[in-house]
């Protein structure tokens, strides 16, 4: 195998965030590699909108932005939500946030996932610095740690094709079979719940907001949509949700107005459900010999703040930034101590982001009145205090 023959960085794994890694990479003169099992469905403007959707902070359409799809994503169906209002159906005591308060035009974009995963992958066909493998699975991996400007992490693919870069990102989603090839551990937690989601018509306005309540052993969040509608979801425990998808859509549509105290009126029609399991699982290391971990193949959090995707996005932004760091200084892109770099802030920021949206999961589902009152006290007293709410503000927002 010659020089020529090993890129720089492969990445497993071709959606939003592995996506996002290899364009800005590949903006910033990396020779890349990307294998993918399979292209992902195309997005089309006459479909009616995904059930899946992500609400994209400021710091990920910063990224997006750079990567020249932004523009694109945000003209095909992209909605700006300028609030954001949290409130306890047990307690007393709200708490808005309000993109005014900030000076800024909006708290982030609801956009379907399908939406950026196609844009994405559109420009990677587009990309002649990413060599694109696809369809295509990795079989085994083995480290060459032969000469410091020849050592590099080989992959051998389900055609019996080898692939050597001198680093390998796994980016391959929370079951990461990469992850397990190199025997990285995760902690985890099945929280015994799923994620009911669907799209609502309401008697009312969404009014650019996303709503979120707390109930016992439940959180429902409204999000807003391009078309008027509102995309919802709705945590519940298994057996809850197994109830709610079997109803009819008149029995959901009612049941749903209800949940959400009927804060946009009557809830007057609604798509087909689907559902999701709910589960903690965080890698217990980032790193090995040339190879790191992005996104959900790093960590899996709970939807409750809707920010799985933007954290993912943020190891994909810092792990580029420490790359073009070392390769500027002429070192070893992928030795230990660069890798562990990227490792010592993506993985305490994420395990903190973890860690708290799990906190807020526990502390807000339980059907005491006691803390129910508690919650509540916290919601306004947060409400009230200027630099607090900011400073929620301004995490939610990547800053």
């Amino acid at each position: 195998m010659t020089r020529r023959q090993i890129h720089d960085v492969a990445i497993v794994g071709a959606g939003m965030v592995g996506a996002a890694l290899a364009l800005d990479l590949a903006a910033r003169g990396f020779d890349v590699a990307m294998i993918e099992s399979r292209a992902p469905a195309p997005w089309r403007a006459e479909d009616d909108v995904d059930l899946r959707v992500v609400a994209l902070a400021p710091s990920s359409q910063v990224l997006l932005a750079k990567l020249d799809v932004w523009p694109v994503i945000e003209a095909a169906r992209a909605s700006a939500y300028g609030r954001m209002h949290v409130w306890d159906a047990l307690a007393p005591g709200s708490l808005t946030f309000d993109a005014a308060d900030e000076g800024a035009a909006s708290l982030g974009h609801i956009i379907e996932n399908r939406l950026i995963q196609s844009v994405l992958w559109q420009a990677i066909e587009r990309n002649v610095g990413i060599a694109l493998r696809c369809p295509a699975r990795v079989d085994a991996t083995e480290i060459d740690s032969g000469e410091r400007d020849r050592a590099q992490r080989t992959l051998v693919l389900d055609d019996g094709s080898r692939l050597a870069a001198r680093l390998v990102v796994a980016a391959d989603g929370g079951d990461s079979a990469l992850r397990g090839m190199l025997g990285i551990a995760t902690d985890d937690r099945d929280y015994a719940q799923r994620a009911v989601v669907a799209h609502v018509t309401t008697e009312r306005a969404h009014e650019a907001t996303a709503w979120q309540r707390f109930l016992p052993q439940a959180t429902l969040a409204f999000l807003p949509l391009a078309d008027g509608r509102s995309s919802i979801v709705w945590s519940l425990p298994d057996t809850e949700a197994t109830r709610v998808l079997a109803l009819s859509d008149a029995a959901f549509c009612a049941d749903l107005g209800a949940a959400f105290d009927f804060r946009l009126g009557a809830i007057t029609a609604t798509t087909a459900r689907a559902a999701f399991p709910l589960r903690l699982r965080l890698a217990q290391r980032y790193v090995a010999p040339r190879f790191a971990l992005v996104g959900d193949a790093a960590h899996v959090v709970h939807p409750l703040a809707g920010q799985g995707v933007n954290l993912g996005l943020r190891d994909a932004a810092l792990l580029a930034d420490v790359l073009a760091a070392a390769r500027d200084d002429k070192r070893d892109i992928a030795s230990a101590d660069v890798l562990r770099r990227y490792e010592r802030r993506r993985r305490s920021d994420n395990a903190l982001s973890a860690h708290a949206f799990d906190a807020i999961q526990r502390g807000f589902g339980g059907d005491s009145i006691a803390l129910a009152a508690l919650r509540g006290l916290g919601l306004a007293t947060v409400d009230r205090i200027a630099p607090l709410k900011r400073l929620f503000a301004r995490h939610a927002a990547g800053v």
